[in-house]
């Protein structure tokens, strides 16, 4: 994961839609276990932290669902302790990409793609975990301290010529981590997971499905760097192979555990996981979505994943495609009827193959099984007899 809110502070400048937001001078929000600024240069990045999460929450892509970030707030509060979660302020972001990060002032941005990657509640953790260790031992205060002995850091936090995007660009150094930095958090994220009782193992199985991944998105687009040779999120983390090896040896030190909660991470997601992979689809990037899926699947296509690879195939659309959708959203209601969105897939993409008199049914079945849909009048309209 790139260890710094560079790409989450850029997210929150573009996306916002109520408009640059005063920094709170007067009052700065909560930190951790008291910790106040030493001085004026880091009261002003307490005070930029600040203002990026005011812009947050004016975002439209912020995720407003109260159950969801309540889950994974209990998550992060299971792994690392009641007590020391107060401390965290979490908001979900509809980004699809992986990433999380926490800033020193107790924000904590989880985007989607990381709920869409990790299979089960122990990932999740992980990468929770591993946050909330660079947060706990002020990683991103030491480096901030490290830019300040090298350059005059007031200069940035309010002077930067260019605007907030040129600030922005210059805060992403402070919340980029060294290789030390990382496997101090990887190692405290492991510790968490076997205290709370999670699998150990999760740690190192959700940072080799996330390399496997890119590895596909590089053979795929070939002007796309390999992890580890040049790719930016690799060149500040532990050598991949070596911090698969000794996750894995710590983690077989520790108590084993079975519970990774990985019925409850997905009972937890289901509502989103139409738009999650709708989000995933559209960023056109075929083969990484495939190896994601199947990963996921690992030989076992449940009705969800079935879903999301005929949505797959649908997308991309090139010579017989359309068919394997057909094939795939077929098995998907067979497997689970009530899946009102495989329904949906199904009926759209007999349309497109000229099946339209059993396309319309299956579009009046969705219609059954979901008839509370947003889509509901266009789809009505789409599954109409046509007259005659």
């Amino acid at each position: 994961m790139k260890r710094h809110l560079l790409a989450g502070l850029l997210a929150a400048s573009l996306l916002a839609q109520a408009g640059p937001v005063a920094a709170q001078s007067a009052r700065m929000l909560p930190s951790a276990d008291g910790y106040q600024p030493r001085d004026a240069v880091e009261q002003g990045l307490w005070l930029e932290m600040d203002e990026a999460e005011q812009q947050i929450r004016a975002s439209k892509f912020l995720i407003d669902d109260p159950e969801l970030n309540a889950y994974v707030k209990g998550v992060l509060c299971r792994a690392v302790g009641e007590g020391k979660c107060s401390a965290a302020r979490i908001y979900l972001m509809r980004t699809p990409q992986f990433n999380a990060a926490m800033a020193p002032n107790g924000m904590m941005l989880v985007w989607s793609g990381l709920l869409l990657r990790a299979r089960n509640e122990a990932e999740l953790a992980t990468v929770l975990g591993h946050e909330f260790a660079h947060f706990e031992n002020q990683h991103s205060l030491q480096s901030f301290r490290d830019i300040k002995a090298k350059s005059d850091a007031m200069t940035w936090l309010g002077f930067v010529p260019g605007g907030l995007i040129a600030q922005i660009g210059l805060m992403g150094s402070v919340f980029r981590f060294n290789r030390e930095m990382e496997k101090q958090a990887d190692m405290a994220a492991l510790e968490y997971l076997s205290t709370s009782g999670y699998d150990p193992m999760a740690a190192s199985q959700i940072w080799e499905q996330l390399r496997g991944e890119m590895q596909a998105q590089a053979k795929a687009d070939k002007s796309r760097p390999m992890p580890e040779e040049g790719n930016d999120f690799f060149s500040s983390h532990p050598n991949t192979k070596d911090r698969m090896e000794y996750l894995r040896a710590a983690a077989r030190r520790m108590a084993p555990s079975a519970d990774n909660g990985a019925a409850r991470y997905r009972a937890a997601i289901a509502r989103w996981w139409p738009r999650l992979i709708d989000d995933q689809v559209k960023l056109n990037d075929f083969a990484a979505t495939e190896y994601l899926l199947s990963g996921m699947a690992r030989g076992e296509w449940s009705a969800d994943l079935l879903y999301a690879r005929a949505e797959l195939y649908r997308a991309r659309g090139k010579a017989g495609d359309f068919a394997l959708a057909e094939h795939f959203y077929r098995q998907s209601v067979a497997d689970d009827s009530g899946l009102a969105e495989s329904w949906k897939g199904l009926g759209l993409v007999l349309l497109r193959l000229g099946k339209g008199a059993e396309g319309r049914r299956m579009l009046r079945q969705y219609l059954a099984v979901a008839p509370d849909a947003a889509d509901r009048a266009m789809i009505g309209m789409m599954a109409a007899e046509p007259r005659r």
